[in-house]
């Protein structure tokens, strides 16, 4: 599958020049891990903590000032055929339901863009229509919203039919970059069950990445806390509360004390 080993990223600062030369931030820090496949690896962290970065690491988008990310033991970015057949098992959702759609675009050819992708992985033609029906039946929507724009689309089904799109390029991996996170409670949680369903459904391995602690417990397997570019703790979920990372107390004390406010 895919992992990290040894990853470090510094961003060229706008405040600081050096009389040679430009001074670099550390933004993500000696980083390793491993997504267990089948599973849900969930990258906990507040906002600056990398933890976007780190997506964009994993998924090929950018390039690490040290480290390496393989897959299947092939280098990503050492090797055309390591980025080939990561751009063959992994599919991104990200938080921007909004950004991540063209508005020109239908339903249909937004659904065509990840189908178009794994014919040219699989260099085999789909029928067209009974596929772009599955795939919206598969999160939840009917064949009527084939001819609907973006625009004409709650938050909640956006975002259901740009999880279509990433299932529709037939991947082992999705990377969710805080993709519930611009939604409403409600919705939330009618997503997390749709991507449960979708999970065990398609036999997929997801990696989830958050800043919200009980959405982390609601789905995930693993959680990865990211702190300042480092990770500080990696942990089943359910062994959360037998962290010693002062990080991690602090967000599970957040959420026991929202839950008793809640029921009181």
């Amino acid at each position: 599958m895919i992992e990290l080993s040894h990853i470090n990223v510094s961003f060229r600062s706008e405040r600081q020049e050096k009389i040679f030369g430009v001074t670099r931030v550390p933004v993500l820090k000696d980083i390793s891990l491993r997504i267990p496949e089948g599973q849900c690896l969930g990258i906990l962290g507040e906002s600056g903590s990398g933890k976007s970065t780190l997506g964009r690491v994993l998924c090929g988008l950018l390039k690490p000032d040290q480290g390496e990310v393989t897959v299947d033991g092939l280098s990503v970015y050492g090797s055309k055929q390591g980025k080939k057949l990561l751009r063959n098992k992994l599919s991104v959702v990200f938080q921007d339901y909004t950004t991540s759609a063209n508005p020109r675009f239908r339903v249909q050819d937004v659904l065509m863009e990840g189908i178009r992708a794994a014919e040219r992985k699989n260099g085999k033609t789909e029928r067209i229509q009974e596929r772009l029906e599955q795939l919206l039946e598969q999160v939840g929507l009917d064949s009527s919203y084939l001819k609907r724009f973006p625009h004409e689309l709650s938050g909640g089904q956006l975002q259901r039919v740009c999880i279509a799109r990433a299932v529709a390029c037939e991947p082992e991996v999705i990377l969710f970059d805080e993709a519930i996170s611009s939604l409403d409670a409600h919705t939330q949680v009618q997503i997390m069950d749709l991507l449960q369903e979708l999970k065990e459904k398609l036999k997929l391995t997801y990696v989830f990445i958050t800043h919200d602690l009980t959405s982390v417990t609601y789905l995930c397997d693993e959680v990865l806390f990211l702190y300042k570019g480092r990770v500080t703790e990696h942990l089943p979920v359910e062994r959360l509360a037998e962290t010693k990372d002062e990080y991690a107390k602090k967000l599970l004390k957040a959420i026991i004390t929202y839950d008793a406010e809640e029921t009181a």
